[in-house]
């Protein structure tokens, strides 16, 4: 509960709703739409970061909702500033991230008239969203976005958007003003006929604005998979003499229960694969975590238990597990959980809830298949010396997995990992090892390119102390290279490490293969470092292996004293991710 207040304006009233709810930032490109709400946050405490695309204040907003599980916010004005957040929202969407978008809209009683930036505003944004919610007068901003919060974070996570039309924004006596002068002096019939409608409607707008308003934050309980589901889990599992775990971002989606989860996945003492933002749960190298040869392990385990992801394309829709396996979904979702293959027991709910009540009910119940792991972490160990062999092949420039090694070695304990790429961040994905829960970001299931720079502010705002590295292929830098004056505008000190082979590589390498033509995959090897320094950021060059440790040592020690930096490194081609295309 909190005090009453009384609000100045419309963005008075949702500012006071966002610092209830525990909202740090928010991120927005500014417009006259949106005015009222960046005053009157900053005026209540709450930081203002302005980007350079809209698209990047909502994967900011995504980024910080991970990593905290506080909804993330970002603010956009009207029409284009909307339609340039589409991708980020479908991104968060599918992701199951809980954001809400503040949209400005043109004036109650101008929309559909042609006013600037109108647009039907519902039928762009509502595909890609839990709610939109369209505000109709002042007395609802402050409920709107107490609602949006709940429904964001409810049942399966994800964005909802509040559509708040300006004359809802500002004061009531500036908006009588305006309306008085859109209606003219005139006295013939049609003018005063015209007074008598704005004024009644300006009064429905205000009915009931000037009463001292109490914010509250709504109570969201998780969904919990008990009873039956647990019991039979338990049996499959203790009757399992091959049983295997995969964890996908829902389980962690409650960030604060992350520490939580590690335990329960510790105390079952299952042999675990780690995918999107579970990786990292279990730190940087636990016993129990396997890393390579996924697909093979799940051919041959008894009984599978997939914890909060859906058998999709990365689990070759669902026939990586056998069919003669006892299959186990824990999932929010029931889509999720049945899509491509009807799991044995469905647990619906939260995937880390479902874990943890696991664990209390099954303790060590990987303990007697000692043999199991032993099998699993001796073929990890050969595919790791077999990535050990081919980081030792030399080249002309960098070779992109001796980079990563060099990278896995350079990186603080409280590092967080964020990857925007497509082949060079594949790459990653096997070589680097994240060092703590909640300590790697990706755009998850919806692959997209140009999540690195929004992503990166997020978790720089939501981590200050942590030193984060953005992972940038060249081609998906190019979303993402103007923010670096979002980054030393706000003092956000990323290290940026882009592999630069001057091409998309992923496309290309099975494009040549098939169709022998490379159109439209090739790249220059730009100069990224000079273009960052030219927003202020500081920029490294890296052509041989020789330079490539210094200049990682160099980055961590510009983004200690408070720089972005960009390390630009020109990579070689290597046959590392041959085959790798995915459908």
């Amino acid at each position: 509960m909190t005090v009453p207040t009384l609000a100045r304006h419309g963005g008075d009233r949702i500012a006071e709703a966002l610092r209830v709810h525990g909202v740090r930032a928010v991120f927005t490109l500014c417009g006259g739409h949106i005015s009222p709400i960046l005053a009157g946050a900053k005026a209540r405490g709450i930081r203002i970061v302005d980007v350079r695309d809209e698209a990047t204040a909502v994967f900011a907003a995504d980024a910080t909702a991970r990593l905290t599980g506080t909804p993330g916010v970002a603010a956009v004005t009207a029409g284009p500033g909307i339609a340039n957040t589409i991708t980020a929202l479908k991104n968060a969407q599918l992701a199951q991230s809980p954001v809400v978008l503040l949209g400005g809209a043109a004036p109650t009683a101008l929309q559909g008239r042609g006013a600037l930036q109108d647009i039907d505003q519902r039928l762009l944004v509502e595909p890609h969203v839990k709610l939109f919610r369209k505000v109709a007068s002042v007395r609802e901003l402050g409920p709107a976005v107490e609602a949006a919060f709940a429904v964001s974070r409810s049942d399966v996570p994800g964005p909802v958007f509040i559509e708040c039309p300006v004359d809802l924004l500002y004061d009531e006596a500036s908006i009588r003003q305006w309306y008085a002068d859109a209606a003219g002096r005139g006295a013939g019939v049609a003018e005063r006929m015209l007074r008598l409608y704005l004024d009644r409607h300006v009064r429905r707008m205000f009915a009931g604005s000037g009463k001292p308003v109490t914010h509250r934050v709504l109570k969201v309980s998780a969904p919990r998979a008990a009873g039956k589901p647990l019991a039979a889990a338990q049996s499959a599992l203790a009757a399992a003499s091959r049983p295997l775990l995969v964890i996908g971002s829902q389980a962690v989606v409650i960030a604060t229960q992350a520490a939580a989860v590690a335990q329960a996945v510790q105390a079952l003492g299952i042999p675990v694969y780690l995918s999107g933002m579970a990786r990292g749960l279990l730190g940087r190298d636990h016993p129990l975590q396997l890393r390579h040869q996924r697909r093979e392990a799940l051919r041959e385990s008894d009984c599978v238990l997939l914890a909060g992801l859906p058998c999709d394309f990365r689990l070759d829709y669902g026939r990586h597990v056998r069919r003669g396996a006892t299959l186990i979904a824990a999932n929010r979702s029931a889509r999720d959980a049945r899509l491509n293959r009807k799991p044995d027991v469905l647990a619906l709910g939260d995937a880390g809830l479902f874990l943890q009540d696991l664990a209390q009910a099954l303790p060590g119940a990987g303990a007697p298949r000692e043999g199991w792991l032993r099998q699993l972490r001796e073929r990890d160990a050969a595919r790791e010396r077999d990535i050990d062999a081919q980081a030792a092949v030399a080249g002309e420039h960098v070779n992109p997995v001796a980079l990563f090694r060099a990278l896995e070695q350079a990186a603080a304990d409280n590092a967080v990992f964020v990857a925007d790429g497509g082949d060079f961040v594949a790459t990653a994905s096997y070589v680097l090892h994240p060092r703590q829960p909640l300590g790697w970001l990706d755009p998850g299931a919806f692959g997209t390119l140009g999540v690195g720079a929004g992503f990166a502010l997020g978790a720089s705002i939501a981590r200050p102390k942590s030193e984060v590295w953005v992972v940038f292929g060249d081609g998906a830098l190019g979303w993402g290279l103007a923010e670096f004056d979002t980054f030393v505008r706000h003092g956000i000190p990323v290290i940026a490490v882009v592999g630069n082979d001057a091409g998309w590589t992923q496309i290309a390498r099975e494009q040549v293969k098939m169709l022998r033509d490379d159109v439209g995959t090739v790249l220059a090897r730009t100069d990224y470092h000079e273009v960052v320094a030219g927003f202020g950021a500081q920029g490294i060059v890296v052509r041989t292996m020789a330079e490539l440790a210094p200049a990682l040592d160099r980055a961590r020690e510009l983004a200690r004293q408070g720089r972005p930096v960009l390390v630009n490194v020109w990579l070689d081609r290597t046959a590392f991710r041959e085959g790798s295309l995915s459908m």
